[in-house]
C-alpha cells in the first residue's frame, strides 16, 4: 500500500520566479488531443505498476482527468512540456478536487516527467508557473498528494513551498 501525504502551498507571495525552461523545450496548455500521448507518457514516466498497469489504463485515466472525473481541468493552470514535438512533462491541475479528504482549492492531480528528461527544471517550471497564476485568485492555495517515499518529489515541492496539510479532522476538531 502506497501512503500519500497531502500537500498545500500558500501562493502568496510565489516563492521563486518561474524558470525559464532550457532550450528546445515549449510550454503549452494541454488539449484532449493529447490524451494517448500523455497516457503513454504518465505510464512510462513511473515504475511498472505504480502509476497504472498498462499503457492502456493509463490513456483511460488521462482521458478520465478531461472528462472532469478528477474535477474539472484547469487548462490554464496546467501544462504540457514539449521537446522535438513530443510531450516530456506534464502538470495537470483541477480547479477543485471532488475528494472530501483534500483542501478546497486547486489541485494538482498529476505531475509527471519522461525519465530522459528529469533533473531539467521541468516540474519546478511548470508547478512555480502554476503557483503564479494561483496567486492572483480568490483561493491562493494549492494542494495535491505525493507518495510519502518519493523523496525526490518532496524536495521539490518543499522547495517551492508546500507542506503537510491535516484536515480539521486531523487536527481533532
Amino acid at each position: 500500500m502506497i501512503d500519500m501525504l497531502t500537500l498545500v502551498a500558500d501562493a502568496l507571495p510565489v516563492r521563486q520566479p518561474a524558470r525559464r525552461l532550457p532550450p528546445g523545450y515549449v510550454v503549452r496548455a494541454p488539449d484532449r488531443a493529447d490524451t494517448e500521448a500523455l497516457g503513454r507518457l504518465y505510464h512510462d514516466a513511473y515504475e511498472p505498476g505504480i502509476a497504472s498497469e498498462s499503457v492502456e489504463e493509463a490513456i483511460d485515466d488521462v482521458r478520465a482527468t478531461f472528462d472532469g472525473v478528477y474535477g474539472r481541468l484547469w487548462t490554464a493552470a496546467s501544462g504540457v512540456v514539449v521537446y522535438s514535438g513530443t510531450p516530456v512533462a506534464a502538470l495537470l491541475v483541477v480547479h477543485r478536487a471532488p475528494w472530501p479528504d483534500v483542501p478546497d482549492c486547486p489541485f494538482v492531480v498529476e505531475l509527471f516527467t519522461a525519465r530522459a528528461h528529469r533533473r531539467r527544471g521541468l516540474a519546478r517550471a511548470l508547478v512555480a508557473g502554476c503557483l503564479a497564476l494561483v496567486a492572483t485568485t480568490e483561493r491562493p492555495l494549492l494542494a495535491l498528494r505525493v507518495d510519502e517515499r518519493n523523496a525526490p518529489a518532496r524536495r521539490l515541492y518543499g522547495s517551492l513551498g508546500f507542506s503537510r496539510w491535516r484536515s480539521s479532522a486531523e487536527d481533532g476538531a
